[in-house]
């Protein structure tokens, strides 16, 4: 069984690290949920944007793409940089950095400026999730670190269901800017806490200024390995995926790179990835599981808003209170998880907990319709809450255990690029299928339609048998009075129902498969996790 790693020393005149773990918590929670937050709450404010800077609606969407491309290069690179510079000098820089492009991004004129500021922004929000989780780790006894990691999640898990509904707040009542400034004394706040209060290891510090090569090829295959991937990931859709030459080219860069990403840092004596954790099964098993939870949950944060706007007639401020009580379940469920964890339960079986509620929460969405009421709509969103929160912590603090403490950092960065990854397939591969199910929903109700018309035309007397009060003389007269648009317009939207409803039944199908995934993984309980 692993031990607590041992309390290092702080700096004169600054407090220790182990006494004061929870304003650590604090400090890097509110860098980490600044970044999180930061992935959704301008979504909402894109047509204010597009408003100011003059840009069409193809255009204005690379304010999104350019921070996801950026943030997704740098998430595997916060390991290697930590190690050669530390983390908390790390970490408080990104955070500074990350405050000072939040202004930029606010205070930008043209559509060009914007997405520069956004890339870095990007960049600098990267380190924010690996870097904390390794700190809490390495500052929280294993007894605990269930808890930490339950506590930290919480932000993480909240901050995307808050983002819309805060940034239409915001928007509505202030200006799309202010999406952008609140982050400043936020991130402030968060720097000066970490300056304070977080410090790194003894390992850590005795490696920084060493001589060792700079693995330039290496960041090069990862930054176009990634870089392609996530603008393929993120477009592709509007270029109609392969038949456009540009996703052909990317996609087919994207994996050459990959490869010589992979071939390269395995003979590199100083990598910037730490690929042999690969070897360790139970960390790929986490990776894959934190996978499929990310898709799931990031498929369904997209569908949901859409669903309630695009098929309930719901304003950006209600759909984004409606999809507010997901927050809810997360957060007691991850409460739960923490208390638990610290009491020496056994954590592992939470995950196929999770997994069986998120399955029931989104085949509960699978059946929803135009009539769904509000009861409805909120108890599967409470229960999908309530099962991420239950699998998150769970799978993050049995990643980062299985490995040593000196490869804490390079395993964070590992993870959460695969979850970052994951997020990206899911969100992709979901507006690839609602777009397509709604073709061929629409293309069957239309040729169902055409049938079931012309039989009507062949009762006699232009009625359907069975319903006397029905008369196709007078309904086709006032259809050519009122035109057939509405007609299809209904077909449309029910093909866009049956559309949604496929895509839920499909993800709780997924999440069915990773509900006996707990098996493989080892016990991470309150009297510590297992050593690898």
């Amino acid at each position: 069984m692993a031990t607590a790693p041992k309390p290092t020393g702080a700096p004169a005149g600054q407090p220790r690290a182990e006494s004061h773990k929870w304003l650590v918590a604090l400090a890097v929670m509110l860098g980490a949920t600044l970044e999180v937050l930061d992935t959704s709450i301008v979504n909402v404010a894109l047509p204010h944007m597009q408003g100011s800077f003059a840009a069409s609606v193809d255009e204005i969407t690379w304010v999104l793409t350019s921070y996801l491309v950026s943030n997704g290069i740098m998430i595997p690179l916060t390991g290697w940089i930590s190690s050669r510079f530390g983390r908390k000098r790390y970490f408080m820089t990104s955070v500074i950095v990350f405050v000072f492009a939040s202004g930029l991004c606010g205070a930008a004129q043209t559509l060009t400026q914007m997405v520069v500021f956004r890339l870095l922004q990007g960049a600098a929000g990267a380190a924010m999730i690996p870097s904390s989780q390794a700190i809490l780790m390495e500052t929280f006894p294993p007894a605990e670190q269930g808890l930490a990691m339950a506590m930290w999640g919480v932000g993480l898990m909240v901050a995307p269901v808050l983002g819309p509904t805060l940034g239409g707040w915001i928007t509505d009542n202030w200006s799309w800017r202010w999406n952008f400034y609140i982050n400043l004394p936020i991130g402030t706040l968060a720097a000066v806490m970490v300056y304070w209060f977080v410090h790194d290891p003894a390992y850590l510090r005795g490696r920084h200024g060493t001589n060792r090569r700079v693995d330039w090829m290496g960041m090069l295959y990862l930054t176009l390995g990634l870089g392609l991937l996530q603008i393929v990931l993120d477009r592709g859709q509007r270029a109609d995926w392969f038949h456009s030459a540009w996703v052909c080219y990317f996609a087919a860069g994207s994996v050459a790179a990959i490869i010589l990403m992979v071939w390269h840092e395995l003979r590199f004596p100083d990598p910037v990835l730490d690929l042999p954790i690969l070897k360790i099964p139970v960390f790929d098993m986490s990776v894959l599981t934190i996978m499929a939870m990310v898709m799931i949950m990031y498929g369904t944060n997209l569908l949901n808003p859409l669903f309630l706007q695009n098929l309930l007639g719901y304003d950006a401020w209600k759909a984004g209170v409606a999809v507010a009580p997901r927050g809810i379940g997360t957060l007691v469920a991850m409460l739960m998880v923490g208390q638990l964890s610290r009491r020496g339960v056994d954590m592992r079986p939470f995950v196929g907990v999770g997994f069986a509620l998120v399955a029931y929460a989104t085949w509960m969405m699978g059946h929803w319709d135009l009539q769904v009421s509000m009861w409805s709509l909120a108890m599967p969103i409470i229960l999908s809450g309530a099962g991420s929160g239950l699998i998150f912590p769970t799978l993050s603090a049995t990643t980062l255990s299985c490995v040593e403490k000196e490869r804490m950092g390079y395993a964070a960065s590992l993870y959460n690029m695969m979850r970052n990854t994951g997020s990206a397939i899911g969100i992709s591969l979901v507006i690839n299928l609602l777009n397509s199910f709604e073709q061929t929903h629409q293309t069957y109700l239309v040729q169902h339609f055409s049938v079931f018309d012309a039989w009507r035309m062949s009762a006699p007397g232009g009625r359907m048998p069975g319903a006397p009060t029905f008369n196709f003389a007078r309904e086709l007269a006032t259809s050519q009075k009122q035109g057939l648009g509405m007609v299809y317009q209904t077909i449309q939207v029910q093909a866009s129902l049956l559309a949604y409803n496929d895509i839920y039944r499909g993800l709780a199908i997924l999440a069915v498969i990773f509900i006996p995934s707990f098996l493989m993984l080892k016990r991470v309980a309150g009297r510590g996790p297992a050593a690898h």
